[in-house]
């Protein structure tokens, strides 16, 4: 963790590592050159050393009886036992990123691998979007959320896809070269997947209810 007063601040997000499919050692660094506080699950830890992570705190419930000191040096890392079954592992490192006063988070390694479990955290990013802003990054994709408001910058081309969970009314859009005009998005109805930015520009997004996930996609 950076000493820089504006990471000290909780300025910049906190950077949250799961479990799920690892990213590459690029996109790993990309997220550690600010030197945001990060929590890492404790199913993660063991990969700390080989992705030249050192960790503020690492936390979960241990229930794979593993000793999380033999990866992590005890003196800067906080170990958190945190044996609620009630929430997932995830839930309960937002949980204590909010406690600390963090607006924001990245959040790595959650998907991939078991799609019940990526399932699952997409199903608590939505109940945790009021309280924390939460950013979904992979290798090909940064996903979140989206504000029934929203306004972005995107140069020409930029591939965007609008996902509801499960739905959105009154969805409107401009910027796009797929434009929505109170439109009515449905998980296995409609959705406004691979779109795109239309030009250099500003994006705008408004839904009445439901809620959007926004897809930023590399090809």
């Amino acid at each position: 963790m950076s000493s820089n007063h504006r990471v000290q601040d909780f300025q910049e997000p906190a950077l949250l590592i799961a479990d799920g499919e690892k990213c590459s050692q690029k996109l790993v660094d990309e997220l550690l050159a600010w030197g945001p506080f990060v929590l890492m699950l404790d199913g993660a830890v063991r990969f700390s050393s080989a992705y030249k992570i050192f960790p503020d705190a690492v936390l979960g419930d241990f229930d794979d009886h593993f000793d999380a000191k033999k990866f992590v040096n005890p003196e800067h890392t906080k170990i958190i036992e945190a044996p609620n079954q009630n929430k997932t592992d995830l839930e309960k490192g937002l949980d204590y990123l909010i406690s600390l006063g963090i607006h924001s988070v990245n959040i790595i390694w959650a998907n991939g691998q078991r799609t019940d479990h990526v399932l699952n955290n997409y199903s608590s990013y939505i109940k945790y979007k009021k309280d924390i802003q939460i950013a979904i990054i992979d290798d090909y994709c940064k996903s979140y959320f989206l504000p029934n408001e929203f306004k972005k910058y995107y140069p020409k081309g930029s591939k965007i896809s609008l996902i509801p969970a499960w739905q959105a009314k009154q969805v409107c859009t401009s910027g796009l070269k797929y434009d929505l005009d109170d439109a009515h998005l449905e998980l296995g109805q409609k959705t406004s997947s691979s779109n795109e930015s239309a030009k250099d520009g500003f994006v705008q997004i408004s839904f009445s209810e439901g809620n959007i996930l926004l897809i930023e996609c590399q090809d």
